[in-house]
């Protein structure tokens, strides 16, 4: 290389100078892209899980609510719910799976303030809204046919599947909805079930009112505690069972349908059913057959029974030929013989319809009688 192409080409400190505000730019691009993905990244939850924004979570209607300057207090087990509460404290109780300790469930109870209860089993209800009962379940939505200013306020709503509720007893309950959001008052405090969480959900808020919906009945004091388990606490009494989280009704649903198909069984068990053809362990030739039943009826001196077989038999084949049916009377089968085969009378009749043989020639020879009119009649 000369002196001259040294001169012109670039040193390695050139290079760098140059190439560095491009890698500075792609570290850069590649952090603000890492950064929004964490951002932006659904972050997973439990059900009504006010950190999640899953689908199912609640981080959408607890940041709702702190926009509009509710005091949301997220608690995380029930210590924390009975520290923060106060009587004008809202106390918003999501059904999780752990939510099925009975001291929880009476802890609960007793602290201070409005309560809003959502979607809850019967245990939890039984507890907390005990002036309300399952009515049925269902696809629930639409306007709300009450007088309850929060519903009214937030127009038709889309629940989806929900479970609607009654009153137990005198207690007035407003119902709106259909039942899917039922509120009473006891002892100065109001009581609002829901029978569906999903119109609160993330996925869900964007659906008809149901946003509205939400907003007015989490936000309805300035306080709010939201408490929805995601993890057990304590031991229930007695151990939760699969059968504490069945809705009330299904009990007698399911003994319904075991008795009917007792009965069904009973039923269909009394009817004898139509035979069914069984493969033989050894083929067994016909002559044989008839050459055993022969010799039976021969060592019990059965002559009597094996012309009656022969007779029934014979006329079994006969009938069809002749045009008669099953029940035909034996005067119309002799005279149908006689005009196919023109034989005497009294014979056939004879033959027929007569009385046994009374020894082994004479049941010999009625077998050849029996034969000789069926061939007569097959060649007629």
């Amino acid at each position: 290389m000369t002196d001259v192409d040294s001169a012109i080409a670039p040193t390695v400190r050139q290079r760098w100078r140059a190439g560095r505000w491009v890698i500075s730019a792609l570290v850069l691009i590649t952090a603000v892209a890492a950064l929004t993905t964490s951002l932006t990244a659904a972050r997973p939850g439990g059900r009504m899980d006010p950190a999640a924004t899953s689908p199912e979570g609640a981080h959408a209607l607890i940041a709702l609510l702190r926009d509009h300057g509710v005091d949301v207090v997220v608690a995380g087990d029930i210590g924390a719910v009975e520290r923060a509460a106060q009587p004008d404290t809202l106390v918003i109780t999501v059904q999780t799976n752990h939510l099925v300790d009975d001291d929880v469930l009476r802890r609960l109870a007793a602290v201070p303030g409005d309560r809003f209860v959502v979607e809850p089993i019967s245990r939890t209800r039984d507890v907390l809204a005990p002036d309300v009962r399952r009515d049925s379940a269902g696809t629930a939505g639409g306007s709300p046919d009450c007088d309850m200013r929060e519903a009214t306020t937030a127009g038709d709503v889309q629940f989806g599947a929900s479970e609607t509720f009654e009153a137990t007893g005198d207690v007035p309950v407003t119902r709106c909805y259909g039942g899917a959001v039922a509120r009473y008052t006891d002892s100065g405090r109001t009581v609002t079930v829901v029978g569906s969480s999903d119109f609160m959900a993330n996925s869900g808020l964007l659906k008809r009112g149901n946003a509205a919906l939400a907003m007015n009945l989490a936000g309805a004091r300035p306080r709010v505690i939201w408490y929805a388990p995601q993890h057990s606490e304590g031991e229930s009494s007695g151990g939760a069972t699969i059968f504490d989280l069945i809705p009330d009704r299904v009990t007698w649903v399911v003994v319904q349908l075991c008795l009917v198909v007792l009965l069904v069984a009973l039923w269909k068990g009394r009817r004898v059913g139509p035979l069914v053809a069984e493969r033989l362990p050894v083929v067994v030739r016909a002559s044989e057959t008839v050459e055993g039943r022969a010799r039976l009826y021969r060592s019990h001196r059965a002559g009597d029974r094996a012309a009656d077989a022969l007779r029934t038999a014979t006329l079994q084949r006969l009938l069809p030929r002749l045009g008669l049916g099953p029940t035909a009377a034996p005067p119309a089968i002799v005279a149908a013989v006689v005009g196919r085969i023109g034989w005497e009378p009294e014979f056939v009749r004879h033959t027929l319809f007569g009385p046994a043989p009374a020894t082994d020639t004479d049941l010999l020879n009625l077998s050849h009688a029996l034969d000789n009119i069926e061939r007569q009649v097959a060649q007629s």
